[in-house]
């Protein structure tokens, strides 16, 4: 389950890379099945779309979800993070994100290393993370967006967006860890920036049959439009640190839910963990 050399190679040079139909429809059915009762909780875990009814992501749900624990454990994913970052991993993040039909809301132009930096301590960007497919994307219903190769640039530095000071930009505080996840990211490119980059890198739109998997480096640039179709798109997000790569300690530091400080190395659990009925 370790990468292939070529995979590899793809991974470094274009900072993704795409397994088609890495988990089986009866795998991808059983993480489905959790959805409706893990996005009907109103807990402080879950981030809704600015119209205040839809639900935009939830985080954390490999904690308290026994379906979402194997799949944070899971030899495909794990295996694959261990060789891209040459070390044992932990689960330093975990997110669904939801993309829902006719009101699935923007994703503005980003890297995600920014937000780990500044808002986490998080030393280098020797992370990876690993985007599972719960539901075909397409152009149809907010495909993710990449800058091929646009990883090489390393973080790009940006002023973090204050909405004090923009009149009924968001009502999310500059202070709350949710204005990294809303449609006004904290920490996103500007027109000019992504103008600049897009004459040096292809833009190219990710299409994905459920079941499949997108590893993708931490620095690629990437976005996403709102989805205006009548097709739900949903993805889990594991983000896998190094344990080389432990956090320092911040100020203010946002919620374990939201950033793991269990970082002790996953010990992958066997190939069928989402089919069986019980994992120790």
């Amino acid at each position: 389950m370790f990468l292939t050399e070529e995979q590899i190679t793809t991974y470094k040079n274009n900072g993704f890379v795409l397994l088609d139909e890495y988990f089986s429809r009866t795998e991808i059915e059983l993480m489905k099945a959790e959805l409706p009762a893990l996005f009907a909780e109103e807990t402080s875990k879950r981030v809704l779309e600015e119209e205040g009814n839809t639900v935009r992501s939830v985080h954390g749900s490999h904690t308290t979800n026994e379906v979402f624990r194997r799949l944070s454990r899971h030899p495909r994913l794990v295996l694959p993070a261990m060789h891209i970052l040459g070390s044992k991993v932990y689960v330093y993040q975990f997110k669904i994100n939801a993309k829902a039909a006719f009101s699935g809301d923007v994703w503005e132009w980003h890297q995600d290393y920014i937000f780990w930096k500044k808002e986490d301590g998080l030393q280098t960007p020797r992370v990876t993370n690993a985007l599972v497919f719960l539901d075909e994307m397409n152009e149809l219903n907010g495909s993710l967006f990449f800058m091929v190769g646009s990883h090489k640039e390393g973080m790009i530095e940006v002023k973090a967006r204050n909405f004090k000071e923009i009149s009924g930009e968001s009502k999310v505080n500059d202070s709350s860890w949710k204005s990294s996840f809303t449609a006004k990211l904290k920490y996103s490119l500007n027109q000019k920036m992504i103008a600049d980059l897009a004459l040096k890198y292809k833009i190219v739109s990710i299409k994905a049959l459920p079941g499949s998997v997108l590893f993708f480096d931490s620095n690629i640039v990437h976005s996403s439009p709102n989805n205006i179709s009548p097709f739900d798109r949903s993805v889990v997000i594991v983000t896998f640190n190094s344990i080389e790569n432990i956090p320092s300690t911040v100020d203010n530091p946002r919620p374990d839910f939201l950033v793991s400080r269990d970082f002790r190395p996953i010990e992958p659990l066997s190939d069928n963990a989402l089919l069986i009925q019980s994992v120790s």
